[in-house]
This record gives C-alpha cells, sequence and structure tokens, in this order.
C-alpha cells in the first residue's frame, strides 16, 4: 500500500520531528535518536509535578501530540506499536522531574508495564519521587484478567494535567488518577484493519462486517457483526458499554481510530446522542482523533461519571491543539426560516395517470443509483445515482400532496421540490427546468412544448448545449423526438447518452475539469441517467 512515508526505519523519527517544527516552539525533545524518542514541553521548568506518558507509536496525536501547558509535560515514543525502552522512559523522567516528582501514565499492555515500571525503580533509586498508575478502561473483554489500556487514557492525562497546572502535589495528582481510572471505560468497533508500516494489508474483516472491540495495535475484535449503519453501530457499543455505566451524569470521549471522516464521526455524534446514553451523557470531548490506531476506519467511546470538579480539569484550557476541548452536549436548537423561503404548499389533487407516470420515473432513477454512481466514479466524485435517486425518493413521498391534476400546478410543485430536496448543480437546474416548464403551460403550450421549454431554460441559465457532454446530450434529442412517440424518444436519448462516450473534453459541468484520458469510453452520467429514463417509460 502506498504511504507518505521514507522508510518504516525512519517513520518516527521524522514525524516526531515535523511535529516539533510545527508547534511553534511549544516542543522540544532529547538529543537520543533514533533509540531515545522524547517529545517534552520547551517552557518546563521543574517547578510542577511532571507528567509523563507514551508507548508504541500509530496512536496519533497521543501521546506526543498532547505534550503541552495542561496536559503531559513528555512523551516517550516507541517504534509502531512497540513500547519504548527503559532507557528512553528513564530518559524521559530523568529530563523533566524536579522535587514536586513525577506521574507516569501507562496503558495496560505488558510492554509498557514491564519498560515503565523497571525506568520508575530506576528514577528512585536517583532519589526521584515518582508514581505509576495503569489504565485498563476497554471493557471488550470481560474475562481477560487485565484489560486493556484505550482511548479512557486520555481522561486521566487532561485531568491529571489540570491538576498539575493547578499545583497540586503528587500524591493528590495520583490518587485522582486512580478514581478516574477505576470509573473510565471504553470500547470500540471498525470497518477495517489497520496498515502497519512496511508490512501487507490484514484484510480479515469481511464485507458486511464490522470487528467490535478490537484494540488499538490492530488485535482482533471479541466478534465480527453484521453491519448496517451508523445507528446500529452505535447500539451495540453503548450496549456493551451500559452494563458498566452507574448513575449521574458522564463525560464521553467520541474517538476517530484514524481513517473516519469526519462526516461519519459526527453522525456518530448523533447516534451517541440519541442512544440510551443520551440522558447520561451532559458533556463530549470530540468528535476527533485522540487515540488513533493508524489508518483504521473505526471509531471508539470512552465514558467516564464525573464531578464538578473534574468537570473543571476537562474544560480547563491546555496548549496543545489536537485537544478539542469539551463541550455540553446540548439539545438541537432550531430558529424559523426567515420569511419567503418557508415553502409554499400547493393544493393536492388525484390524477392517477399523472402519479402513476411520476411513480415510474421515480422508480426507474432509483433503479440505476448504483449504476450511475458507478459511471460517475470514473470522471467525477460518485454521487450522480445517489442525487437522482434522492430526489426520485423525496418526490415519491411528496405525490399524496400534489396538485397531479393541473399540469402547470404540478411542474411548479415539482420544481419547488426538487429545489429543497435535491443537492448540488442539478437540484438547481432541475427546479429551474420545471419552473420554466410551469409558465410554458400557463401560457397555454402543450406538455411537449412545455417540457421543450424548460430544456431551452436550462441551456440559458446553466450555459451547457448539445455537444457539451451533460444530461442535456440526452435530454434535447429525446424531447425533439417525442411528438413520434415515447419509443422514439428512448431511442434518441440512447444515441444521444451513447455519444457522450466519445467526447473527450466537456464544455460545461464537473467533468469540464478532467482530462480526455478520464473521459473517453464512458458515457456521461447524467445523459445515462436520461436514456435509461426513457427507455423505462417505453417498456411500460
Amino acid at each position: 500500500m502506498k504511504q507518505f512515508m521514507n522508510s518504516k526505519e525512519t517513520l518516527v523519527t521524522e514525524a516526531l520531528d515535523g511535529l516539533i517544527r510545527a508547534s511553534n516552539g511549544r516542543l522540544a525533545r532529547l538529543d537520543g535518536y533514533p533509540h531515545i524518542k522524547v517529545a517534552l514541553r520547551a517552557d518546563w521548568d521543574r517547578s510542577k509535578v511532571a507528567l509523563v506518558s507514551g508507548g508504541g507509536s500509530g496512536h496519533e496525536p497521543s501521546h506526543a501530540g498532547f505534550v503541552g501547558q495542561g496536559m503531559l509535560t513528555a512523551a516517550v515514543c516507541g517504534d509502531v506499536f512497540a513500547s519504548p525502552s527503559v532507557d528512553a522512559v528513564l530518559a524521559g523522567i530523568l529530563a523533566v522531574t524536579g522535587k514536586a516528582g513525577c506521574l507516569l501514565i501507562v496503558k495496560n499492555y505488558t510492554g509498557d508495564r514491564l519498560n515503565f515500571g523497571l525506568a520508575a525503580e530506576r528514577a528512585r533509586a536517583f532519589g526521584l519521587k515518582v508514581s505509576m498508575v495503569i489504565v485498563d478502561d476497554d471493557v471488550a473483554l470481560p474475562d481477560l484478567p487485565q484489560a486493556r489500556g484505550v482511548a479512557g487514557t486520555l481522561f486521566v492525562h487532561k485531568i491529571a494535567g489540570a491538576m498539575a497546572e493547578a499545583g497540586a502535589d503528587l500524591d493528590t495528582i495520583t490518587a485522582a488518577a486512580h478514581r478516574i481510572i477505576g470509573g473510565a471505560i471504553s470500547i470500540g468497533m471498525s470497518l477495517d484493519t489497520c496498515t502497519v508500516p512496511g508490512s501487507p494489508k490484514e484484510d480479515r474483516i469481511g464485507a458486511g462486517k464490522a470487528e467490535l472491540g478490537l484494540g488499538i495495535h490492530g488485535e482482533a475484535g471479541v466478534e465480527q457483526v453484521d453491519f448496517s449503519g451508523a445507528r446500529a453501530a452505535m447500539a451495540m457499543v453503548v450496549d456493551r458499554l451500559l452494563p458498566h455505566v452507574g448513575q449521574g451524569e458522564h463525560a464521553a470521549l467520541l474517538n476517530n481510530l484514524g481513517a473516519t471522516t469526519p462526516l461519519e464521526m459526527s453522525v456518530l455524534a448523533e447516534e451517541l446522542a440519541r442512544s440510551p446514553l443520551g440522558d447520561r451523557v451532559k458533556w463530549l470531548i470530540g468528535p476527533a482523533p485522540l487515540m488513533t490506531s493508524l489508518d483504521m476506519h473505526g471509531f471508539s467511546v470512552s465514558l467516564l461519571p464525573v464531578t464538578g470538579q473534574e468537570v473543571a480539569h476537562l474544560a480547563a484550557p491546555v496548549a496543545p491543539p489536537a485537544w478539542p476541548g469539551l463541550s455540553t452536549l446540548a439539545p438541537i436548537a432550531l430558529r424559523p426560516l426567515p420569511d419567503g423561503l418557508a415553502p409554499i404548499q400547493p393544493v393536492p389533487s388525484a390524477h392517477p395517470a399523472h402519479r402513476a407516470l411520476l411513480d415510474r420515473c421515480c422508480a426507474a432513477l432509483i433503479a440505476c443509483e448504483k449504476d450511475l454512481n458507478a459511471l460517475d466514479a470514473k470522471s467525477g466524485d460518485g454521487d450522480t445515482g445517489s442525487t437522482l435517486a434522492g430526489a426520485a425518493r423525496a418526490l415519491q413521498s411528496a405525490l399524496d400532496r400534489l396538485p397531479l391534476a393541473d399540469a402547470t400546478q404540478l411542474y411548479r410543485a415539482i420544481g419547488m421540490e426538487l429545489s429543497q430536496t435535491m443537492g448540488g448543480s442539478s437540484g438547481v437546474l432541475l427546479a429551474i427546468f420545471f419552473a420554466a416548464a410551469g409558465d410554458a403551460s400557463a401560457s397555454g403550450r402543450d406538455w411537449i412544448g412545455a417540457l421543450s421549454a424548460g430544456l431551452d431554460r436550462v441551456m440559458q441559465v446553466g450555459g451547457a448545449a448539445p455537444g457539451h457532454r451533460t444530461m442535456i446530450d440526452a435530454l434535447a434529442p429525446a424531447l425533439a423526438a417525442l411528438p413520434q412517440g415515447i419509443e422514439a424518444a428512448a431511442t434518441a436519448a440512447r444515441a444521444g447518452a451513447d455519444a457522450t462516450a466519445g467526447m473527450t473534453r466537456a464544455k460545461a459541468g464537473r467533468a469540464s475539469y478532467l482530462t480526455a484520458d478520464k473521459l473517453a469510453g464512458f458515457n456521461d452520467p447524467g445523459a445515462e441517467g436520461v436514456a435509461r429514463l426513457f427507455e423505462t417509460l417505453a417498456k411500460a
């Protein structure tokens, strides 16, 4: 798999240097490459309790991305998914620990426990005050003797960091860290495994499946489950968390495991708010990449019961820009549409033939959704089918409230419906098409003349014409052939759509940005949609 890296041997050191260079002077590192990779606060004066965490790399921004005022003092970085050495951890401790002492925050993995633990012993032999807490928040494997430490670790980083910044002593911070660890719970889900640099990708998660309860190093989850969308995915995660959730108010941390898009993460945030946990979660951290697993396409949810003081610590400002802050999970605020934009509802009327025709048109566009998306993916962003099908579904649901018996008002109502439900330029152009058809119908033109007038207006406003490689290449010949019957129109639309495959220069639409090699041999998806619509009507 192609990745933006030079070699797996230098990946972590080069990435760490890039982070430090872009930190505006907030961060520095120890001079110990390649074996000692420690990022630390450049402004640290050892006057307060130091917080040191770390572990294998590949979880960015954890842990180096959270070094800064109000959070970690230093992060000890191992190679990808590999614990740092004892010497590296000890170097980090010695570099930042003063008389106030140091707290080591360690995730519950054998390598981390052993290396951080031995480094703590050696630091104590130097006369330093060092305490260590081990985070074990993962509830995916209830029978595991020692639960893994995952994204709930960030609760400890943030609350302990706020306390240290405020001047609390080591014993107080350590006791608070133990309380947080005792209450934090987490579980994750992913649609795909991660790609370890320099290694082949493991494809163990089958099509239509998701993995529930997997670890942050790509370890297999507790089970593979059927995947049917964000709502069901969040429901399964919440179901595993609920037995461990007590009474009182909670903060939730919604973590992106690496490759989940911001759109998906926002949907997951909405599903978390709608879930049975929604009334117990008052505060939200994220959604954001906080403790990732390289490029894993997944998410995790962490919960923590909180007191007012802990909320204040979670909300305290910090220097690291990777920390998203604490938000109140609030109801959606609604404001009325401005005057003049509220939709005007037409007076509905019945007309069985018009209704059946519209229903067939909608069904035809819905049926070719996947094919048009696949065609659009060759020359666009792969959404033409979804755009047309979405508008068709909306129009189907509106049939009962349309003025089906009044052709003039029907054209206008369809145009209004499409302008409200269909995205992109297609929605605007089709709204213009039907609005113009309504005007022509009001002037006495028959249905073919009305539709032709709509096409003329679209070409005038949109700037496209036959030969420009758009849906007009199928629509214009189809409307011209309509007086000879629907079969003739379908034949003309098909010929027009197929002709676009030989047009290697688009003069309108998104395809106009593409080179000839991206267009040759493929029908324009909009024109193909028009052709399939007329072919379906001809068969009926």
